[in-house]
């Protein structure tokens, strides 16, 4: 779905956006998904803490579990903690480690391509900017293309245990 309330782009599909699934009025995403992405999504109504969680100067440490093709070596992850360099020049510094598949996962809808002959395993990723699909671009950088992407922690808030579609609110 679009992280956002409504579609504005002038194609003439049908895409499923937020007010499908909050009626909570006057309140904004902070920050977003990109499409083939799940996982934790901030609403406010507050516009100061919007522009701080989404603003990317004030590098509100987002936290991702990324399922990859392959079994990253210990230099890989190394890489990603100290920067990865993409075409539009080096990522900052991020944390990154090896975890099982995380615990309560949902299923993915549509489910991610599974090849026989190439094992997967997930990341903890936390970075501290937000460049254009940018936890994507740098598992690429390494040699472990994403299949699976869930925003697990935004700042202090993280997921738990929300299923999609589900939400809480916090005053």
């Amino acid at each position: 779905m679009l992280s956002q309330f409504t579609d504005n782009s002038n194609n003439n599909l049908e895409r499923e956006t937020l007010s499908s699934y909050v009626s909570i009025p006057d309140v904004y995403p902070a920050g977003r998904l990109d499409r083939d992405s799940e996982g934790l999504l901030l609403l406010t109504d507050n516009g100061k803490l919007q522009a701080r969680i989404s603003q990317p100067e004030n590098k509100m440490p987002k936290t991702y579990w990324v399922q990859v093709e392959g079994i990253p070596a210990p230099d890989k992850i190394s890489n990603l903690e100290e920067g990865v360099l993409l075409r539009d020049g080096m990522t900052s510094p991020a944390k990154a480690r090896i975890i099982s598949e995380p615990k309560n996962l949902w299923t993915r809808n549509p489910p991610i391509r599974k090849r026989k002959t190439v094992l997967d395993s997930w990341i903890e990723l936390t970075v501290f900017e937000g460049k254009n699909r940018q936890v994507r671009r740098m598992t690429a950088a390494i040699g472990h293309p994403t299949l699976r992407l869930i925003r697990a922690q935004i700042g202090i808030w993280s997921l738990g245990g929300l299923q999609p579609g589900e939400y809480y609110s916090v005053t």
